[in-house]
């Protein structure tokens, strides 16, 4: 392709940005007009297809930079993935499909919902991991059904957040050559030039984790096509700092953090067409010229996906597609739940659980941040990543998260992160972007209250349930026994568009009284009944057995108690009135009992017996019996 014409479609991307920028006067023009070069380019080199985006094979594409929305929706217009002109123009405005950061599931194409600065490059550290381990089970020496490269395009901010070092070294220390960094270094921020706030070497930051590291002038197609071509023949992931200019073409502006994140105006955008030789009268235009050669992606794209089709039914190694089936279609009536008949601490009767998970699905992987042996995530005789199904991510619980997210929406995997509960707060913006998105991921949290004991109120949760309740299309399950916790799994499994959260105990916790069963799915159920109850006690996890203990003393000095265990509070406020009435009895007293904050169960407690302070460095019987959590505190409260 010509020069000529490659820099007459980058110049309509760049005009198309700064009209949907101007006419939802909102946005951000600079990083769409200063990465339109790049764009062109890369569609020479991406393998997609626009017919059908969810093509396993396809090369992703992740947009770091969310905020570079202008460039994201031209680029699916202009390549056919449905957006037609009219969703250009409602850019930013309620109920269309061009929002202000893309969106997952929202408008065709968006491999991920990014905006989060940093985020998007561990979640194409994540896209590349799976299609590691993906390959592995399904490529053989004679045909490859897994070969795509991971594109994500980044810039400074994205680079300062912390996420991008942790994701950025694991991707090092993984050698994913099929993933390619495209940095656009334009050396503004919002508050200006980058020398504000960063001086570091970036060539030498990258070269120290292991990626391979080049540069060009991020306006020179030949410099840009040359290093994308040399990118994708390395062997190990690939920077490529790209020079650029923010607001490339805008005039007066061209440069100026000024561009970044407001309108251009109407008169610096007619010079600007004018001075490209665009009409300047014209909005949301592109010549027939440069459709036709952003289109051709559609037939290139399906021709491509048809050959892949046809080398995967040829494929000499039936077991191969076996194995690619066995992955896209997981079968959980062949899981084989363990049986628990003695008091075990939920993360490890978890563990147990998730071990025979593995067995039956081969598409369940995961790992945890440093802490497998504490959290007891390690899958047993398994392997390790890339071939095997135990990854280890090291004490890098944001990037972690984040990675695990991307694979989960790769396609065939079911895959699962793990930490202590309070280290929850390192990760905490993947997993709102879980939730956000409605990604199946699988949050593994142990030592979950003040139970943890001698380490004392730094690794002790208090708000942190609170916290994750609060999070819509989040669930958050606190089993109070090994039976729960199986029950917890059967529901999460079929959750397909929600993640939830495995709140587990260090300490060991009684086997409950016969009767869990279905109702675990809903929330919460009546454990224990009385016709005459005055007292409705509700608990989750630990407290569960401690409320147990409570109604025993109070029967003994004739008051009859109900007792509600609540595995999943969310869950539970799903349910209909009158199947909570049936049992949280409204003609009761309903008392809530949490080693946690608590706040949240005023929606059905009248009172509410539950953390007000932060924990303490002791044994864990200690601490429950400082804190007010024994039988004769909680009937002290009661009366």
């Amino acid at each position: 392709m010509s020069n000529i014409t490659r820099q007459k479609m980058a110049d309509s991307i760049r005009f198309l940005a700064a009209d949907m920028v101007q006419a939802a006067n909102s946005g951000h023009p600079g990083a769409p007009m200063g990465l339109a070069d790049i764009a062109v380019v890369l569609s020479e080199h991406l393998n997609h297809n626009p017919k059908n985006p969810s093509w396993l094979n396809r090369d992703r594409l992740v947009f770091s930079g969310g905020h570079a929305t202008g460039l994201i929706y031209s680029l699916y217009y202009l390549w056919g993935y449905g957006l037609e002109i009219d969703d250009l123009k409602n850019f930013r405005q309620l109920h269309s499909k061009t929002p202000g950061h893309p969106e997952y599931a929202h408008t065709a194409g968006i491999e991920i919902t990014t905006g989060p600065l940093g985020q998007g490059i561990a979640n194409a550290v994540g896209f590349s991991m799976a299609s590691k381990f993906v390959g592995a089970q399904v490529n053989s020496e004679t045909a490859e059904l897994i070969n795509h490269n991971v594109y994500c395009l980044c810039g400074d901010g994205d680079l300062e957040e912390g996420i991008s070092y942790e994701a950025c070294s694991i991707a090092g220390h993984n050698k994913l050559d099929n993933l390619i960094l495209i940095y656009d270094s334009n050396r503004i921020t919002i508050e200006g030039s980058t020398d504000l706030s960063i001086s570091e070497d970036i060539t030498k930051r990258f070269e120290s984790q292991g990626w391979d590291v080049l540069e060009c002038d991020g306006h020179n197609f030949d410099e840009i096509d040359t290093c994308l071509t040399t990118a994708k023949a390395n062997k190990k992931p690939t920077i490529i700092i790209a020079n650029t200019i923010i607001a490339k073409g805008a005039g007066k502006l061209e440069g100026s953090h000024h561009s970044h994140g407001a309108p251009l105006g109407h008169e610096i955008i007619a010079e600007a067409k004018t001075a490209a030789g665009f009409d300047a009268s014209k909005t949301f235009h592109v010549d027939e010229d440069v459709m036709i050669r952003f289109r051709c992606a559609i037939e290139e794209g399906d021709l491509l996906e048809r050959e892949w089709i046809h080398s995967h039914k040829t494929m000499p190694l039936m077991e191969q597609n076996e194995a690619l089936k066995a992955l896209l279609n997981p079968d959980f009536s062949r899981i084989d739940y363990p049986v628990f008949e003695k008091a075990e601490a939920t993360r490890s009767t978890n563990g147990k659980i998730m071990n025979a998970i593995a067995k039956a699905i081969p598409s369940f992987l995961g790992g945890s941040a440093d802490l497998s042996p504490s959290n007891k995530t390690n899958l047993n005789d398994m392997g390790v990543f890339p071939k095997g199904r135990n990854i280890y991510f090291g004490i890098r619980e944001h990037a972690m998260a984040s990675i695990v997210n991307a694979m989960a929406l790769y396609g065939p995997l079911l895959p699962f992160s793990a930490t202590f509960f309070v280290f929850s707060d390192y990760l905490k913006p993947a997993a709102r972007i879980a939730a956000l998105t409605g990604i199946q991921q699988f949050f593994i949290w142990t030592h979950d209250s003040i139970g943890v004991g001698e380490d004392g109120p730094t690794h002790q949760p208090i708000e942190h349930l609170s916290q994750f309740r609060a999070l819509p299309n989040f669930y958050v399950w606190r089993p109070a026994d090994a039976r729960e916790n199986i029950q917890a799994w059967k529901t999460a499994l079929e959750m397909k568009k929600s993640p939830s959260a495995f709140v587990c105990s260090r300490q060991n916790l009684a086997v409950l009284p016969s009767g869990v069963g279905g109702e675990v799915g809903k929330g919460g159920y009546l454990l224990v009944s009385d016709e005459n109850a005055v007292i409705t006690l509700m608990a989750s996890g630990s407290e569960v057995e401690l409320a147990l203990n409570v109604k025993e003393k109070l029967n003994s000095i004739d008051v009859p108690v109900n007792v509600v265990s609540v595995p999943c509070f969310d869950l539970l406020i799903e349910q209909d009135r009158a199947y909570i009435d049936s049992i949280i009895n409204p003609d009761t007293k309903k008392i809530a009992i949490e080693a946690a904050r608590g706040l949240e169960w005023y929606k059905f407690a009248d009172e509410v017996i539950a953390m007000n302070s932060f924990g303490a460095s002791a044994p864990a019987v200690q601490l429950f019996e400082k804190f007010g959590f024994s039988v004769d505190a909680i009937i002290d409260k009661i009366k």
